[in-house]
This record gives structure tokens, C-alpha cells and sequence, in this order.
């Protein structure tokens, strides 16, 4: 009601309140000339707001010179107002602190920040093109006279860096904050919006459409199921984009996926369950047949294992003479085999580094 918007900027004028069927936006109420909060609640009486209200249906705004005007000059002798909205249209100053006073543009403080010559006109935020000269709506940094930003710029990035807002160029905190709040930018006493995990990820809320570079399903991207075709899975590695087992034509024994970003592809990578002693050998530079026999827990490779015979698996999984060097092998740590022991077995590399003195020739015959 202070200001006649029934949307606003919140950036300049907060957000709304309601008391006794009065609604105003918060720092339209202490913005406008003549209101004060009580010292003991810090609160506004409903009477004065109104009887602020009734005086500002009597003013006219500078600005778009329409009646309920609610802010007036704090120079001595100017009697322009205007509407809280209308501030930044008419390159007016609101300082959000203190006695929270207003100026209008004529009156308002200026920076003293001076261009130089050799200086880029570019905003240090957007990196879009600035003016050549200080402005209302061009602003600098005291500190290093060399950062140039939009006012608009500025004003959002002090309200998403809180207790964490500086200079963007030169780092500088105390006397950047005080000059911008002086020119009528309107700080948080959040931390950084990027530190919170609400405002990064909401909890529980993970990707949920697929992106697919055809998708398939008639429900569309958005179209979830807990399994068969439509069943979305997420990329092992980024866990930020996803698709439709379908979509990209991942079996049911398909248990990852990575995209094409992670994975550098044009149709991704995927994994199956049904034969990963293949891959897995290739990696550990093994045959593929006496792999494909260490049993389950040795294909799907998910416990540690020896590092004597290069194999990875679960040790009651592998084949007798296997077992009994595995251990022996940790009964004698940390001594390994030499080559020639491991390399007898078909298909099994040993590794070429760290290798002492063979054991007693008995084992190395169980082993033939």
C-alpha cells in the first residue's frame, strides 16, 4: 500500500508483510518518510504505517507522477518523492542502513572513482560492455579503481555472497562493502548462496529428466519409471544428466552408465554385469579364459585381493594352487614372487616392481 505494486523488485523492495489486513513490502515501510519502529519491538505500529499512507495520497512521484509517493529527498530544502519502485528509474540513491535515507538524483552521494586510460570498459560480473565514465548506472571499486560493474550486477551479487561479499577484482571487503552500501546497494547477512546446500541441491531433489539425444519415450523427458524401458539412470560419474534405459539402449544387466561428456563419445558408455571379467582382464593385461573361471565375486572384481598374482578377487574364489600362495603369501609379507612363479599360471602377469627372493622350491612346485 506504500507503494501501489502488487509485484515489485524484492531486490529493492524486500519482501511482503501482512498485519491487520495491511500489506506492505518490508523496506517500503522503512524507506518511507515520517515511519519509525518502536525501540522495544523494532516493529512498525499499524496506526503510524496508516497515517503515513493517508500523507503519501497527497504527494506525487517525480518519477512516473502518479499520487501515493511515500519517499522524500533527505537533502534540506528538496521536497521531491517518490515511490520505492520508481528509485532506479530515476536514478535515485536508497541507502539500506542506518537511518535508511533516500536521495533523489541530484542529491545523491557520487563515487570518486576516475577512469583511466588504459582501462577496459568491461563489467568485471557479466563481462558485457560498461560506460567509459562513473554513473548511476556504472559503478567502481574505492579500493583498486580498476573493477567496473553494472549496478544491477553488483546488487546481485552482494545479495548471493552475503558475509562473503568483496570486490570481485581485487578481493577488497571492508571499505568495497561500505562504499556500496553508501550508493544504495543492499547487502545480506546470509552466508554465501553458494555454500548452502539447499541452495545448490535441494535435498533429495537429483536429476530427473533424460538427455538423451533422441528420446524415445512417449511420456516425454520428464517421464520417469522404477524399471523396465522408461527407467532412467543417472551417469556413473557426473550424476548430472541421465536417460531412459530405452534411449540408449541399455539392457537390464546394464548397471552403469556414463554420458557422453564423462565418457567422450557421442552415445556414452555403459557396463554389464554379464561378462565384466572380460573388461577387467584387459585392464590387468589377463587372458580372458582362466579369468572367466575365478567365480562371482573374482568376475564382478568388488573385493580386494593378493597383489602377488595380479588378480583381483576373493581369495576362497580362486583356484587351489592360487589359494594356498595366497596364503602363503600373506603369511610372509611383505615379500612378493618373482615373475617366473605367477607368470607359470596361464593367463596371470605378475608385477615388476618390489620383488624379493623366491620362496622354498616345494610351493613352486604345487604350483606346476
Amino acid at each position: 500500500m506504500l507503494c501501489h505494486r502488487t509485484e515489485a523488485d524484492t531486490d529493492i523492495c524486500g519482501y511482503k508483510r501482512m498485519k491487520f489486513k495491511l500489506c506492505v513490502h518490508n523496506y517500503c515501510q522503512l524507506l518511507a518518510t515520517g515511519l519509525f519502529p518502536q525501540e522495544s519491538t523494532e516493529d512498525f505500529l499499524v496506526g503510524d504505517t496508516r497515517h503515513v499512507i493517508k500523507e503519501a495520497a497527497k504527494k506525487s512521484c517525480f518519477i512516473c507522477y502518479k499520487m501515493g509517493a511515500s519517499i522524500t529527498c533527505c537533502e534540506t530544502g528538496c521536497d521531491r518523492t517518490f515511490h520505492l519502485p520508481c528509485a532506479p528509474d530515476g536514478e535515485c540513491v536508497t541507502q539500506y542502513f542506518g537511518a535508511y535515507r533516500s536521495f533523489c538524483w541530484e542529491h545523491r552521494p557520487q563515487q570518486a572513482v576516475h577512469a583511466r586510460p588504459s582501462q577496459d570498459n568491461t563489467c568485471t560480473i557479466c563481462l558485457d560492455t560498461v560506460e567509459n565514465r562513473i554513473s548511476y548506472k556504472t559503478m567502481g571499486c574505492p579500493a583498486c579503481q580498476d573493477a567496473r560493474f553494472h549496478r544491477q550486477c553488483v546488487q546481485r551479487l552482494a545479495l548471493h555472497a552475503g558475509i562473503g561479499f568483496r570486490c570481485p577484482c581485487c578481493l577488497n571487503q571492508e571499505p568495497f562493502m561500505m562504499e556500496m552500501l553508501t550508493m544504495g546497494i543492499r547487502l545480506s547477512k546470509r552466508p554465501p548462496s553458494w555454500e548452502s546446500v539447499q541452495a545448490v541441491t535441494p535435498l533429495g531433489q537429483r536429476h530427473g529428466r533424460c538427455d538423451a539425444k533422441t528420446c524415445l519415450c512417449p511420456g516425454g523427458r520428464e517421464h520417469t519409471e522404477e524399471a523396465g524401458p522408461w527407467q532412467l539412470r543417472l551417469c556413473s560419474s557426473c550424476a548430472a544428466e541421465g536417460t531412459h534405459r530405452h534411449c540408449s539402449s541399455l539392457g537390464n544387466s546394464t548397471y552403469s552408465w556414463e554420458c557422453h561428456t564423462c565418457a567422450g563419445t557421442e552415445t556414452g558408455r555403459h557396463q554389464s554385469t554379464r561378462c565384466p571379467a572380460l573388461g577387467t582382464g584387459a585392464r590387468l593385461g589377463l587372458a580372458a579364459g582362466p579369468s572367466a573361471r575365478l567365480g562371482s565375486r573374482t568376475a564382478l572384481a568388488t573385493t580386494g585381493a593378493s597383489p602377488a598374482y595380479g588378480l583381483r578377487g576373493h581369495p576362497d574364489d580362486l583356484p587351489a594352487p592360487l589359494r594356498r600362495l595366497h596364503w602363503q603369501t600373506r603369511a610372509c609379507q611383505p615379500q612378493h614372487f618373482q615373475p617366473g612363479i605367477i607368470n607359470a599360471l596361464p593367463g596371470c602377469v605378475a608385477p615388476q616392481q618390489h620383488l624379493l627372493p623366491s620362496p622354498s622350491a616345494g610351493l613352486e612346485a604345487a604350483l606346476l
